[in-house]
C-alpha cells in the first residue's frame, strides 16, 4: 500500500493518473502508457514508492536494481531503467 508520507496520487474518470513523492511525479500514467521517472532522485525509497505505486493501481510493471543499475520489468522482461521511459500498458 502507498503510504501517504510526502506522497500524494490523483485519478481520472478517463484512466489517467500520477504519483508525486515530495515535488517529482515519479509515476504517470494513461490507459495506454506507464511513465516512471525518479527526477535524479535514485534511492531506496523512490523506487519502494514506485513498485507501491504499481500495486495500488493496478500498473503492471515492478522496479528493482541489480548491482548498482535499475531495472524496470514491464510484464515482458526486465528493460535497463530510465528517466521518462515510455512503458505500454498491457492491461487497465
Amino acid at each position: 500500500m502507498l503510504s501517504n508520507y510526502a506522497t500524494t496520487w490523483t485519478t481520472d474518470d478517463n484512466g489517467n493518473g500520477r504519483v508525486t513523492y515530495h515535488q517529482t511525479t515519479i509515476v504517470e500514467w494513461t490507459p495506454a502508457t506507464i511513465t516512471p521517472r525518479t527526477g535524479g532522485h535514485h534511492t531506496v525509497t523512490t523506487q519502494k514508492k514506485m513498485n507501491h505505486a504499481a500495486a495500488q493501481f493496478g500498473l503492471g510493471f515492478h522496479m528493482r536494481m541489480y548491482h548498482g543499475t535499475w531495472l524496470v520489468d514491464d510484464g515482458s522482461g526486465e528493460l535497463p531503467f530510465h528517466d521518462g521511459i515510455v512503458l505500454r500498458r498491457t492491461s487497465n
